[in-house]
């Protein structure tokens, strides 16, 4: 049996009204956490989404 990590990122928009996209893909606990994080920033628009090993999303446009 294979057993394989689902990875996830984060796309957000900051204050400022910047698209923003995850650097880098995390576990879901650590990927919620960060999503708390951008909620206090006041950022909008908060998506985590799946990714693939070596995929990282695009900022919204």
């Amino acid at each position: 049996m294979t057993i394989t990590m689902q990875n996830f990122a984060l796309t957000w928009t900051d204050l400022d009204g910047t698209p923003r996209a995850s650097a880098v893909a995390y576990d879901r606990k650590t990927a919620d956490q960060r999503r708390d994080e951008l909620v206090t920033a006041k950022a909008s628009d908060i998506e985590i989404v799946p990714v693939r090993p070596g995929q990282l999303p695009t900022p919204k446009a």
